[in-house]
């Protein structure tokens, strides 16, 4: 059972703004006779609980951006609040991407996004992925 908490986390490290991938990991416990389905069900929970701290600090965000050690300049976060509203909440499918999908997720709370759909999207984008992946690499047949 440690090996699917060590993806579970892992995988909730890769979805935060921290460099990091489960994939090594998944792969690991697979070659290992993990169950294919249970790693897919640690590792989609994993991640998507990583994204929705991605989308808590998107919503506090805005809080501190008149600080002067806050990141990001206005132009910036209206430029995200515009491409968001233009390509809309279904582009969370996308937030699994490793270029990109943890800044969707980030938007996403800034956009208020219901958490409910935050979830739904996400962790089904995510889900396919882990899907995709394992069976790819010829574990699950």
């Amino acid at each position: 059972m440690s090996g699917y908490l060590l993806l579970l986390t892992s995988a909730f490290l890769a979805a935060t703004i921290l460099p990091f991938s489960s994939e090594v990991i998944l792969f690991a416990l697979l070659r290992n006779g993990g169950d294919p389905f249970w790693l897919v069900i640690a590792a989609t929970v994993g991640n998507t609980a990583g994204a929705v701290v991605n989308w808590l600090l998107g919503i506090y965000l805005l809080h501190f951006r008149e600080r002067r050690w806050f990141y990001f300049s206005q132009q910036q976060i209206e430029k995200a609040q515009r491409w968001f509203q233009r390509y809309g909440f279904w582009t969370l499918l996308l937030a699994w991407m490793p270029i990109g999908g943890d800044v969707l997720t980030l938007v996403a709370g800034i956009m208020r996004t219901p958490l409910w759909l935050f979830l739904l999207l996400v962790g089904t984008g995510k889900g396919l992925r882990y899907v995709s992946v394992v069976y790819l690499s010829g574990w699950w047949s």
